[in-house]
């Protein structure tokens, strides 16, 4: 069994951040920041939160985090939008009235909006660049292969979709309702899933040498567990990721990857035009 290690690959990679946000200090005065906005009191996201701001600190990027009612975000938002000492802006999902959503990440300015969850977004979401680092870092060529991801959620699933499919890439979702399920799933070279779903994958719904990725997060019995059954990990011929410190640790990469561009594009916008 060959595990693909996003702990290894986060290390390199928060190196990499680092020397561009000292660059980014030194050169052009700026000093990015991310502000994330907060309305439930939540253990579970609080400690997500801590490992950004955490992150943050280890590559010099300040992380405000703003806890209001949810009746207050509008104005927040807007307030973040044109403050030039903020960079990146997360609404941190979920909100107390979920119901307002789609409305509330859509007040995010686009350039700032570095989770891509706003209709207009820019920047590519967090964790389907972290999953296509994890398959370029250990050499999964993707070019010839059958691509299925098991889900098509807002957050992983439908914009990995769209990426791969803008690169050309034969890739197929399906959902727990798609007919044959296990067949389909079994002709894949490479499957990617991410339902939140515990065991949705077992052992004999995966070919000989496949590479799996498992993107969910749900939880079960007090533990966070992912979408694959406990007998994946008993084979030896798959290439696939742990069950801690896989895809994880390089969606807070992606999502700090995200601000240095915005603050890079502040960078820019500021340079004197010839």
């Amino acid at each position: 069994m060959k595990m693909l290690n996003g702990r290894e690959l986060a290390e390199f990679i928060q190196e990499r951040q680092g020397h561009a946000v000292r660059g980014l200090r030194q050169q052009w005065n700026i000093a990015p920041k991310l502000a994330i906005v907060v309305t439930v009191d939540n253990p579970v996201i609080n400690v997500y939160m801590r490992l950004k701001q955490r992150y943050g600190n280890d590559i010099q990027i300040e992380v405000d985090v703003h806890r209001v009612e949810q009746v207050e975000v509008p104005s927040l938002i807007d307030q973040l939008n044109t403050d030039n000492s903020v960079h990146g802006i997360i609404v941190q999902l979920p909100l107390a009235d979920p119901s307002q959503t789609d409305q509330i990440v859509d007040l995010v300015s686009p350039t700032k909006d570095v989770d891509a969850l706003g209709a207009n977004a820019t920047y590519d979401p967090a964790t389907p660049m972290a999953i296509l680092w994890l398959l370029a870092g250990y050499n999964v060529d993707l070019a010839g292969k059958k691509i299925i991801l098991v889900g098509r959620g807002k957050l992983v699933g439908a914009p990995l979709e769209r990426i791969l499919l803008t690169s050309g890439f034969d890739v197929s979702v399906v959902t727990r309702s798609t007919p044959e399920l296990k067949a389909v799933v079994k002709e894949a070279d490479i499957i990617i899933t991410a339902t939140g779903s515990p065991a949705v994958l077992d052992a004999s719904m995966i070919k000989q040498g496949a590479v799996v990725v498992d993107a969910g997060v749900a939880s079960e019995d007090g533990k966070t567990v992912g979408d694959l059954a406990p007998d994946v990990y008993e084979r030896d011929d798959l290439t696939l990721t742990p069950q801690k410190g896989g895809v994880g640790p390089l969606t807070v990469c992606a999502l700090f990857e995200n601000v240095i561009r915005a603050a890079r594009a502040a960078a820019d916008a500021t340079e004197p035009k010839d």
